[in-house]
C-alpha cells in the first residue's frame, strides 16, 4: 500500500504552499528598492527626459545641479509659475518649498500617491512620453490653455466647442507637405479614420475627410522641432504631440517620432502607436483638456508600445457634456465593456493561483509515493 502522508510529505507540503500563498504571512517584509523605469535604446537616441532619473528621492531641501531643468518641465506643464525674470527662465537647483508644493500638484492631478517627494512613481511619470498640451493651468497662463476642472475630465478655460447644426459635420484633412516616410498615407489616414470614429459614435458629430487641406475644419501635420505655433517638438519621446482648443482645428504630431500602426511589424523600442496619440489630440480638438483617470484617453501620458484608443466612461462623460449624446450610443455598453476587462482580468489572476496549488499538491503526492 502506498503511504499518503508521511513527515516529509508534510513538511514539503508546508513549504509549497508557503511559497504560492505566502503574502497571507506578514511576519516578516524584505523590503525592495525602489526603481525607475528608464527607457533606452541601441538607436541613436535617448528618450527626452531620461536624464531626470538622477533625482530620484529628492524632496524638500535638496540642492542638485540640474533640478532647474526639472522645474521647467513643471512650468510647461502648468504645475509651477516662473520667476518674474525673462525667459529662458532662472529657475534655481534648490527644491525649495514653492517646488514641494508643485510636485503636490502634480501627484493629485495625475494620480499618484501624493508624497511631496520625487519618489519612483512621480520620476516615471515625468519621464513618460506625453501630449504637450498643459495639465493644470492657471489664471497666469495664456488664456487658449486655462482649463476647467470638472470631475476627473477637464475642459479648456470657458469651454470652448465646435458650434454647427445638429447633427454636427467637421471636416479635417492632412497637410500635404508635412508628412512623414516612415507609414504610408494610407496607414496614416486608417489610424486617423479609427480614432474619429470612436469619437463620433459617442457624440452627434460626423467627421469627414476631405483634401483641400486649407479649408479643413482639423489640420493635421507632422512637424520637427520650432514649427512656428510656439510649441517646438523635442525630439524622440518627449512631448508626442499637440493639439489646440477648439476653434482653432489645428493638430500637430512630432515628426521624429518612430510612429507605427502595427507592433509586429516595427520593432523599435520607441515605437508609438499613431491611433492611440490621435485619439488623444483629437479630444483636445473637441474642447477636452487632460483627464486624472489613467485609463483614459485623455490621460497625459502614452508609453512607448502602447495601445490605448477605446474610449473610457470619463472621456465619454466630458465630451458628451459638450456636444451631446450621439442617439445610438448607451453607457451600458460601454460599463459592460469595462467590467468584461476588469473581471477578465481578475479571472485570470484567480486561475494562474490556483493553477499553481493544483500543481504543487500533484507534486506532493507522487515525491510520496
Amino acid at each position: 500500500m502506498f503511504p499518503f502522508f508521511c513527515y516529509d510529505c508534510s513538511l514539503l507540503t508546508f513549504l509549497l504552499l508557503l511559497s504560492v500563498f505566502h503574502p497571507c504571512f506578514p511576519a516578516r517584509i524584505i523590503p525592495q528598492t525602489e526603481t525607475v523605469t528608464v527607457i533606452t535604446t541601441t538607436e541613436s537616441h535617448n528618450a527626452t527626459w531620461h536624464d531626470f532619473s538622477r533625482f530620484l528621492h529628492a524632496e524638500r531641501g535638496s540642492q542638485l545641479s540640474g533640478m532647474s531643468e526639472l522645474k521647467t518641465y513643471f512650468h510647461r506643464f502648468g504645475y509651477l509659475s516662473a520667476p518674474r525674470t525673462a525667459a529662458p527662465y532662472n529657475f534655481t537647483d534648490d527644491f525649495d518649498s514653492q517646488f514641494e508644493s508643485a510636485v503636490v500638484l502634480y501627484q493629485t492631478k495625475l494620480g499618484i500617491s501624493v508624497t511631496g517627494k520625487l519618489d519612483s512613481d512621480t520620476i516615471s511619470s515625468i519621464m513618460a512620453p506625453r501630449c504637450g498640451v498643459r495639465d493644470n493651468l492657471r489664471s497666469s497662463l495664456p488664456p487658449p490653455h486655462k482649463t476647467h476642472s470638472t470631475r476627473h475630465f477637464a475642459y479648456f478655460d470657458g469651454r470652448p466647442r465646435w458650434v454647427r447644426g445638429s447633427p454636427m459635420t467637421l471636416t479635417y484633412a492632412f497637410s500635404p507637405y508635412d508628412t512623414i516616410g516612415l507609414l504610408s498615407e494610407e496607414e496614416i489616414r486608417r489610424a486617423f479614420e479609427g480614432a474619429f470614429s470612436r469619437w463620433a459614435s459617442v457624440i452627434p458629430v460626423n467627421f469627414v475627410e476631405v483634401r483641400e487641406y486649407e479649408e479643413a475644419d482639423i489640420k493635421v501635420g507632422f512637424y520637427r522641432g520650432d514649427h512656428g505655433d510656439g510649441e517646438p517638438f523635442d525630439g524622440v519621446l518627449g512631448v508626442l504631440a499637440h493639439a489646440f482648443s477648439p476653434v482653432n482645428g489645428r493638430l500637430h504630431l512630432d515628426g521624429e517620432e518612430t510612429w507605427a500602426v502595427d507592433f509586429d511589424r516595427e520593432k523599435s523600442k520607441v515605437a508609438v502607436d499613431l491611433e492611440s496619440v490621435a485619439s488623444q489630440e483629437i479630444g483636445h480638438v473637441l474642447g477636452l483638456a487632460h483627464s486624472s483617470v489613467k485609463e483614459a484617453v485623455m490621460y497625459p501620458s502614452l508609453g512607448p508600445r502602447t495601445r490605448k484608443v477605446d474610449l473610457k466612461v470619463d472621456d465619454v462623460e466630458g465630451v458628451q457634456a459638450l456636444y451631446g449624446s450621439n442617439p445610438n450610443f448607451t453607457f451600458s455598453s460601454l460599463w459592460q465593456s469595462e467590467n468584461s476587462s476588469n473581471f477578465a482580468l481578475g479571472s485570470e489572476s484567480r486561475f494562474s493561483k490556483w493553477t499553481l496549488f493544483f500543481a504543487a499538491g500533484l507534486l506532493v503526492l507522487f515525491s510520496c509515493i
